[in-house]
């Protein structure tokens, strides 16, 4: 006997979630924006100015602030007309910080609240206080880590990852085992009534899920859709500008890429895989 109910419940309630992302790397695109937008970088938003650093390629430390540049601790000469573009790109990243920080709050508490809907509906009761606990104390975690981070004004991509997916894949990994356990218990006991009182709780948990998930997705993406005009003007500016790097190559602190390219570039790999 299988169970579809179930597992369609569970990913209405994981996949809603805006906390997937992927794993090679944190990149940042919605609708309203004009690219797919990353940087290498990790970045330190500070009184004295920005930092940017990162461990792998070069330049390995950018540093700017009210207009003058230095790369690798070393100062680059730049025009009147770039040294204003620098300072626009430095207000604009201070302005983008906040806000990314706001939306990542907002998503984690709307991943966290569909977990705990899936919990209390599904785990079993003896195990259901202390799943509801670890996931709040998960949540808190997640919450703290972005006040630390981004909402402190330090980047990290690693980090946003690993706030993100970290810490839901061990309390999701709980929670499936428990309600697949619950299932498969029925399923083989012959238990009739308590496979059709999961069906009822699935079918009712779906229907609840897909309107309340629903609505706070939409005002999720719209606060999202929000940053992806300065976003764009960061990408404007940094496309403007003409400063070179001491071997010639322009100073890129964003890379900038077609919207949804990664995502061709991997079902192109996948189906040569298939064809082979």
């Amino acid at each position: 006997m299988r169970h579809p109910f179930i597992a369609a419940a569970l990913v209405v309630a994981l996949a809603a979630t805006p906390l997937a992302l992927p794993a090679k790397g944190f990149s940042f695109s919605t609708d309203s924006c004009k690219h797919d937008y990353s940087t290498p970088y990790d970045v330190d938003v500070t009184q004295a100015g920005l930092s940017f650093h990162r461990t792998d390629g070069t330049p390995s430390r950018v540093f700017l602030h009210d207009g003058a540049l230095q790369v690798d601790g070393r100062a680059v000469a730049v025009s009147t007309t770039d040294a204003d573009a620098l300072r626009r790109y430095e207000a604009g990243v201070r302005r983008l910080m906040p806000l990314v920080a706001s939306v990542a709050r907002d998503a984690i508490e709307v991943g966290y609240s569909a977990m705990t809907t899936v919990t209390m509906t599904f785990a079993e009761p003896d195990q259901r206080s202390r799943m509801l606990e670890k996931i709040r104390r998960k949540q808190a975690e997640a919450l703290r880590s972005v006040d630390e981070g981004v909402g402190a004004g330090h980047w990290s991509s690693d980090r946003m990852i690993e706030t993100a997916a970290g810490s839901v894949s061990d309390s999701v990994g709980e929670l499936v085992g428990s309600v697949t356990s619950s299932a498969v218990t029925a399923a083989l006991s012959g238990d009739t009534a308590k496979v059709a009182a999961l069906q009822a709780r699935a079918t009712s948990l779906s229907k609840a899920l897909d309107t309340e998930m629903d609505k706070r997705s939409k005002a999720l993406d719209q606060r999202a859709n929000a940053i992806c005009p300065q976003v764009n003007e960061l990408s404007d500016i940094q496309q403007g500008w003409h400063i070179r790097l001491p071997d010639g190559s322009p100073l890129q602190l964003m890379t900038i890429k077609p919207k949804n390219s990664d995502k061709d570039a991997d079902e192109d790999a996948s189906k040569k895989v298939a064809q082979s």
